[in-house]
């Protein structure tokens, strides 16, 4: 079992907003709006906000796919990590970061939902932290599976906020919540009330 993590120190962490991912991204510029709410928000109580910038043989270093969309820029005090695998942990610094902020509640929104989201927010809860997937706050676009099959984009985006709002791993607490509900100490929206079966 992973370490649980003690404490209310919340943390936003905004995943691979860029412009080679949410080019074709369902509904991105509603999603784009949310996470600027979201971040404006987290910025106005003084909770820190981490980025994670995704560069591959596709979105290099530096090319316009790998540059942030124009609505959402890092501020000069915020830290930004690379990445190259899914999970925003594997191979960056982002554990790290987290620990010396003290951090024990992650607010994640970002791109894509079955890749880098996903992969995040399992990452997230294995290592212990509480997690808030920002269920306005994600898009993917959708997959091709040949032979007439396509899974839609609003699909996936919904199965991962119903799968957020309903899993439960021991001693860490995780929620899907709409940005304008947000709570950046615990994973509630703003009535303060955990999904019950």
């Amino acid at each position: 079992m992973a370490t649980v993590r003690e404490g209310r120190q919340g943390a936003l962490l905004i995943v691979d907003v860029q412009a080679g991912v949410l080019a074709g991204a369902w509904e991105a510029p509603r999603v784009v709006g949310n996470i600027v709410h979201a971040l404006l928000s987290a910025r106005a109580q003084g909770v820190p906000v981490i980025w994670v910038q995704h560069e591959n043989a596709e979105m290099p270093h530096g090319s316009a796919a790998w540059q942030w969309v124009p609505q959402l820029q890092p501020a000069d005090r915020e830290t930004v990590i690379p990445k190259a695998y899914n999970s925003s942990f594997e191979g960056t610094t982002l554990d790290a970061v987290l620990q010396r902020l003290g951090v024990t509640h992650i607010v994640l929104a970002g791109a894509s939902s079955n890749w880098c989201i996903r992969a995040t927010a399992y990452g997230a809860l294995e290592r212990g932290y509480d997690l808030t997937l920002v269920q306005d706050g994600h898009t993917t676009e959708d997959i091709d599976l040949g032979h007439g099959v396509t899974v839609p984009a609003a699909g996936i985006v919904n199965d991962l906020n119903t799968t957020f709002a309903w899993l439960r791993y021991p001693g860490r607490e995780n929620a899907a919540v709409p940005a304008r509900d947000l709570d950046f100490g615990v994973p509630r929206g703003a009535s303060g009330a955990l999904p019950t079966r």
